[in-house]
C-alpha cells in the first residue's frame, strides 16, 4: 500500500478535519494510504498501512447516550466501553448510534469519521490511554487519510473529556 506523508500542508481538497488543524495552527501530520475496501477493519488497516502499532491509532465512534449524540475516540486495538462512555459524560445509558445518523451528523463517512471538523459539534471523549504517547493517529475524514497529532491538542480542539472508555 502505498504510503505518503505530510507534515502541516493543506493538501488540494482537504478535508474539514485537515482545514480545522491549520486553522487552529496545530502541528500535525497527514498520513495516506491506498485503502482495501475488503480489510475487515478501517483502523488495523490504517495501522497496518502506516506501520504504527494499533495502540496509537485512535477510531472515532459515534454512540448515543441518553438521547444524545456523543463522540467516542478510542484505540483500534481495543473496543468502546458503552457503560464507561455513559459513565464519563453523566449520562446512564450508551447505545452505538445509528451509522447512517452518525453520518448525517458528523458530515463523514462510516470508516473516514474524524474527532475534528464535524458538521455539528458533539460531546467527545478521548481515551485515557491517548496521553501515554507523545502522537496519536485519528481519521482525517475520510479512509485511507489520518491525521498524527498530540493528544493534548485533539483534547483541547474537540473539548474532549479524557476518560478510561476502552477496554481490551
Amino acid at each position: 500500500m502505498a504510503k505518503k506523508s505530510k507534515k502541516n500542508q493543506q493538501q488540494p481538497g482537504g478535508t474539514p478535519a485537515t482545514v480545522a488543524l491549520t486553522s487552529a495552527g496545530v502541528e500535525y501530520t497527514v498520513h495516506a494510504y491506498d485503502h482495501d475496501p475488503s480489510h475487515p477493519s478501517y483502523g488495523e488497516e490504517a495501522a497496518e498501512a502506516m506501520g504504527v502499532s494499533p495502540d496509537r491509532v485512535f477510531k472515532t465512534l459515534v454512540a448515543d447516550v441518553d438521547g444524545t449524540l456523543t463522540v467516542a475516540v478510542v484505540p483500534v486495538a481495543g473496543q468502546l466501553d458503552l457503560k464507561a462512555l455513559a459513565s464519563a459524560v453523566g449520562g446512564k445509558r450508551a447505545a452505538m448510534a445509528d451509522p447512517a445518523l452518525a453520518e448525517r451528523t458528523t458530515g463523514y463517512v462510516r470508516g473516514g469519521i474524524s474527532p475534528l471538523g464535524q458538521r455539528k459539534k458533539l460531546p467527545t471523549v478521548l481515551d485515557a490511554s491517548a496521553t501515554a504517547h507523545p502522537t496519536i493517529c485519528v481519521s482525517a475524514g475520510r479512509r485511507g487519510l489520518e491525521v498524527e497529532l498530540a493528544p493534548e491538542a485533539l483534547t483541547h480542539l474537540t473539548n474532549a473529556t479524557l476518560a478510561p472508555i476502552g477496554r481490551a
